[in-house]
């Protein structure tokens, strides 16, 4: 049986064209793995979505949970019953938590997250603003903590058991250990109070709540970012040492060096071997940040969600409260999951199941 030969130039361009598909590999490897992230990655989306369900009651409940009425923020002593139930009424607390929390979930469904008690605002643009300015803070805090972190976990894993490496643990342990809220005082005593080098408290100046990435308000950020910075400092050189370490002693390592290779290039493996987990560490410590602000925040006056946080508490402003909490918790599942997901894709060794 003969085959058929093909007819015109085209037909034999476009026979040469299959057979070069069919013989390169790259042709069938490169779609099958973008198929298996993309796999990956709606099942993980998935998997988020009971999540963000719990999330979302969770948000709900513990704020009425709490003891208290968030309405005497906003009434007076001597109000009488029928305001109060009129007041209730109109922020629909006379109903059945089922119901409110399906009414609530559908305005948040819809971008509305209610209006403020205390400010009579609306909370998406309180919560948008603040998000925003602890969004940067924890930013420049995590950089801040990846770099000299990232320098002290490979120092003491390449000079193990050197005073090297007990200089570098030292600073890593008191970086997770000493209170940052403590710090953040020592820092402002020293470098506000006694030496008048930055401002102690605010995002700009004439108590500006926009920070900018100017001349100008740069000096209001240091001191903060600073104190924010000292424990995923700590976090990610005790990890990326553990790492360091435990690279180091692999046979790949060990075969690399005795094939002559140098220093700088067994240095190159050991850091893509241990840049996936150091990256995925990174990224959880701003989720950790951005929910752990408020005493910082409240230090120094940031107008971040922390310090938005800490007076919707104090004035039990629940929609406020809610949604400050809700947007949080939310961007940190949104960064868990994105984590997961570019981990995997940068790692061949996980599994994308």
């Amino acid at each position: 049986m003969t085959a058929a030969k093909p007819i015109g130039n085209g037909a034999a361009q476009t026979s040469s064209r299959w057979v070069s598909q069919e013989l390169d590999p790259s042709y069938a490897v490169l779609p099958k793995k973008a198929l298996s992230m993309l796999i990956y990655t709606l099942k993980r989306l998935l998997y988020v979505m009971p999540v963000v369900i719990g999330v979302s009651i969770i948000c709900f409940l513990l704020v009425h949970i709490a003891p208290g009425d968030p309405l005497s923020a906003i009434l007076p002593a001597d109000a009488t019953q029928e305001l109060v139930e009129q007041m209730r009424a109109t922020y629909g607390f006379d109903k059945p938590l089922p119901v409110q929390y399906g009414l609530w979930l559908w305005k948040v469904v819809h971008g509305d997250l209610g209006t403020s008690i205390a400010t009579g605002r609306a909370v998406v643009s309180e919560v948008t603003r603040a998000v925003a300015n602890t969004l940067i803070l924890a930013t420049v805090a995590t950089l801040i903590g990846f770099t000299f972190g990232t320098f002290f976990g490979f120092v003491a894993g390449y000079f193990r058991d050197s005073w090297l490496d007990k200089f570098a643990s030292l600073v890593s342990v008191l970086g997770v250990s000493v209170p940052h809220y403590w710090l953040g005082m020592v820092l402002v005593i020293i470098f506000s109070a006694n030496l008048n080098w930055l401002p102690p408290t605010g995002a700009g100046p004439d108590g500006s709540a926009n920070w900018r990435p100017d001349a100008e308000h740069l000096r209001y950020i240091i001191l903060p970012a600073l104190t924010m910075s000292v424990i995923p400092m700590g976090v990610i050189a005790r990890t990326v040492r553990a790492l360091v370490a435990d690279i180091l002693d692999q046979e790949f390592v060990h075969a690399l060096r005795a094939k002559g290779l140098r220093e700088f290039g067994v240095f190159r493996h050991v850091v893509t071997n241990a840049a996936p987990t150091a990256l995925a560490v990174m990224a959880l410590q701003l989720g950790y940040l951005l929910g752990g602000s408020i005493l910082i925040e409240t230090v120094f006056s940031w107008p971040g969600s922390g310090f938005l946080l800490n007076a919707a508490i104090f004035q039990r402003d629940l929609p406020l409260l809610q949604g400050t909490i809700l947007v949080l918790a939310l961007f940190f599942v949104a960064l868990n999951l994105a984590v997961d997901v570019v981990q995997t894709a940068l790692d061949p060794r996980i599994k994308r199941t």
